[in-house]
């Protein structure tokens, strides 16, 4: 099980899939409680990424999900942006092993 402390809560990562695109998903539940928290990834039609990417949502209630992922190294620097309306999707490499739903 993968843990990260976001905010003040300590969470464990569920890793899916969106249907739409087959892009990864990253999902943030609460440790203890199984409570959602956030999703971490977003989803972007018309964008297919490689298996091993992620787009991570880091703005509005998201904002710091970059940092607390690449300083828990679950994922790498972003390696491009996609521009999204008024904001940048980072894009990022995943670097542990993970599995999908």
């Amino acid at each position: 099980m993968i843990k990260v402390k976001f905010k003040e809560w300590n969470c464990y990562l569920e890793f899916d899939k969106y249907l739409s695109t087959d892009n990864n998903a990253i999902h943030l539940k609460e440790e203890e409680t199984d409570e959602y928290i956030a999703t971490a990834s977003v989803n972007l039609s018309g964008i297919r990424l490689e298996k091993d990417e992620v787009m991570i949502k880091d703005y509005s209630e998201n904002e710091g999900m970059l940092k607390t992922l690449v300083n828990a190294k679950i994922i790498g620097e972003p390696i491009t942006h996609i521009q999204s309306g008024f904001v940048l999707i980072p894009v990022c490499k995943i670097l542990v092993a993970y599995e999908t739903k």
